[in-house]
């Protein structure tokens, strides 16, 4: 990966790496809704790698591709907040589908059904899960806010909002409950939909390896992931 000067081999590193670009892109587009290109994410990368090479300094005591990774990521975020992808009808939509659980939910005392959302909300059940395809970027921030992010220099979820746990113990306790909360409500979801969430976060599948697994189309998968950040951000308002 060195040139005869010892220098850091640019082209051969970016040979290697576009593997590893393309992974995080497909892995970013189940954050984001329809109309975001992952092409572009692809691009977007590509440049946050050769700024990474640019940057790379191995005294740093960091392997280069924890350091390139987090240059990828950061480059697609910023180019995705830059241009906010997503659109107020796409968060109201998003609103309107957890609503519609926390009502059915409180009125069967369950998890609804998809087809009883679809009836709640006023649609067919193919309407109501080409919706679930669309709103799936603006709920997975939220998720990603509770449950923690790959950067070391993001705030949680339970950074911005319980402040410095140590000095509260009240803000401990908080903490507890939150984590316990979000916990059950994982357990509480569908069987499907646990293994989706489990093969995804836990096992950084794809969704078109996870769609393989369970022998459905990837845009199936996409729904069923879009459908259970939904119930997740549904039980945590609460909290």
């Amino acid at each position: 990966m060195y040139t005869a000067k010892g220098q850091l081999d640019r082209n051969t590193l970016i040979r290697q790496y576009q593997p590893l670009v393309r992974k995080l892109a497909h892995h970013m587009m189940a954050k984001l809704p329809a109309n975001v290109e992952v092409d572009d994410l692809i691009q977007v990368g590509l440049i946050g790698l050769t700024e990474a090479l640019s940057r790379f300094e191995a005294t740093q005591g960091v392997q280069f591709e924890t350091f390139a990774t987090q240059r990828i990521r950061g480059a697609m975020l910023d180019e995705l907040r830059e241009n906010d992808w997503v659109s107020r009808g796409t968060r109201k939509s998003q609103k309107e589908i957890e609503e519609s659980m926390r009502r059915l939910e409180h009125r069967l005392g369950r998890t609804p059904l998809e087809s009883e959302i679809a009836a709640d909300l006023g649609m067919s059940l193919a309407d109501y899960q080409s919706l679930l395809s669309k709103v799936r970027g603006s709920q997975l921030v939220y998720l990603e806010d509770m449950v923690g992010s790959d950067s070391d220099d993001e705030d949680t979820f339970l950074d911005r909002h319980l402040g410095d746990v140590d000095a509260n113990p009240l803000n401990v306790l908080r903490d507890l409950r939150l984590r316990q909360a979000l916990v059950a409500a994982i357990k509480n979801l569908p069987e499907r939909e646990q293994y989706i969430m489990s093969m995804y976060y836990e096992q950084d599948m794809n969704l078109k390896e996870i769609a393989a697994v369970l022998d459905v189309t990837e845009s199936r998968v996409c729904q069923l992931h879009s459908q259970s950040i939904a119930r997740l951000r549904a039980k945590m308002r609460s909290h």
